[in-house]
């Protein structure tokens, strides 16, 4: 017999199907228990389409069976009119005895709301089974709600001797660090996060596309700094494969210290998650103000012996990974 963190832990890696294309909401997963087995799954669609627990319910086949199942599901149901009805209405409705909860929605339009609805149905309600991994999976949508800004990803390169780009370059296009897996692994990155942002001298060093070429997956909307709007719509960023944000004085003062005022400035956007690709001086701003969650960096064995320096910043070791030559850190904010 399974128990119900192994019910969770199965939310939890069906819930992965939708990042990239759910935000700004979450990820959730949901599975439909009948007699010990599962005759129901569903994870969000994306952002517009049906929740978890309405792609769960949808894909049982004998509904009849919905009123002696269980419904285990990684985040509260909602109880709330948004863009679609409300999930606890339709598990009402379909008069689902027990309903497994990962952990509590943080959102102040659900907040217990959803459980309390489904009590007072008399549907029987647990709570907090892998509750941390629940929320960990979550993270992006928590940290939107809860710190009213996205959740912010550093991501740079630098070479063995400490470099992210050379003093000098030939062209306007990127001098690669890293090989094509570790590049690989970086476009798969960008289809999973909401947006990416650089800055001006970013752009118009290496002329950079940031968007998804690499992997199959949604391009994330662009984000550009560029104060006086001094850049050309010749650039790649500007191109429309994608939708590009281009903040000028008029969005933001970059007179004074900048990360917070982008953070505010996506969060107003509705952007749940930032990747801040470029280039040094931009993320060391999001270092310097203690503004990001995760930094992912690539420490190649190419060296440049001059150029522009990598960032510097105090993080705690998440993982470490060879790619080929490459070594991938992963750290987060301590």
């Amino acid at each position: 017999m399974n128990s119900h963190e192994d019910y969770i832990r199965r939310c939890i890696q069906i819930g992965s199907n939708g990042l990239g294309t759910a935000q700004p909401n979450p990820m959730v997963g949901a599975v439909i228990v009948y007699n010990n087995r599962i005759i129901g799954e569903g994870y969000t669609s994306p952002y517009g389409g049906s929740h978890a627990e309405v792609n769960a319910i949808n894909s049982v086949h004998d509904i009849s069976l919905l009123s002696e199942s269980t419904l285990y599901v990684t985040l509260e149901p909602c109880s709330h009119f948004g863009k679609t009805p409300p999930c606890s209405d339709l598990i009402i409705k379909h008069q689902i005895p027990r309903v497994v909860i990962g952990c509590i929605d943080d959102n102040p339009e659900v907040a217990g709301r959803g459980v309390k609805k489904l009590r007072d149905s008399g549907c029987e309600v647990i709570l907090g089974i892998l509750e941390e991994d629940c929320k960990n999976h979550h993270k992006r949508f928590f940290t939107f709600h809860n710190k009213k800004r996205p959740y912010i990803i550093l991501k740079w390169a630098e070479s063995g001797d400490g470099y992210i780009a050379p003093k000098t370059k030939k062209e306007k296009q990127p001098v690669w660090i890293t090989n094509a897996y570790s590049r690989q692994l970086v476009h798969r990155w960008r289809s999973e996060e909401h947006a990416i942002l650089v800055g001006t001298t970013t752009v118009m060093e290496d002329n950079p596309s940031l968007t998804v070429r690499d992997w199959k997956g949604p391009n994330p909307i662009r984000v550009v700094l560029d104060r006086s709007k001094k850049l050309d719509v010749e650039y790649a960023v500007f191109n429309t494969k994608a939708k590009t944000i281009r903040l000028l004085e008029d969005h933001i003062n970059y007179d004074l210290p900048i990360a917070a005022q982008i953070s505010k400035y996506l969060f107003k956007q509705n952007i749940s998650s930032v990747i801040i690709e470029g280039g040094s001086k931009t993320i060391q701003s999001f270092i310097d103000e203690e503004l990001w969650d995760e930094a992912f960096v690539f420490y190649g064995s190419v060296l440049f012996k001059n150029g522009i320096k990598a960032p510097k910043f105090n993080g705690c070791l998440k993982s470490e990974t060879r790619i080929l030559k490459d070594t991938l850190k992963v750290y987060v904010k301590n």
